[in-house]
């Protein structure tokens, strides 16, 4: 499985808004060939800045089935309008199970 990262820097004053869409969008996510799960933070220092984090088949998963299919289209059409630059996006291996308490 691969966990794609993606900073999102949201024009200021819109992230409670970019929040509420964004439960739409995940169900767009959801959609999508090779998607496993996906989570959204949002920043304390920087709270315009969200990081996604989107479990994953594989890289191509992400980058071409999902980012050359309808659904990706539809994704961007409800957050895209939020960006205040151009997400930041990098893919990680996923090395181990996840921990905690």
């Amino acid at each position: 499985m691969i966990v794609e990262h993606a900073e999102l820097t949201v024009e200021a004053g819109r992230e409670r808004e970019f929040a509420e869409v964004f439960g739409k969008a995940r169900e767009v996510l959801a959609e999508a060939e090779g998607f496993r799960w996906a989570e959204l933070l949002r920043g304390v220092e920087r709270p315009e800045v969200f990081l996604l984090l989107v479990g994953w088949d594989s890289v191509e998963a992400h980058m071409v089935g999902f980012r050359e299919s309808e659904p990706f289209a539809r994704w961007r059409a409800l957050v895209g309008p939020f960006f205040a630059e151009p997400p930041a996006v990098e893919h990680f291996h996923e090395l181990g199970p996840r921990f905690s308490r």
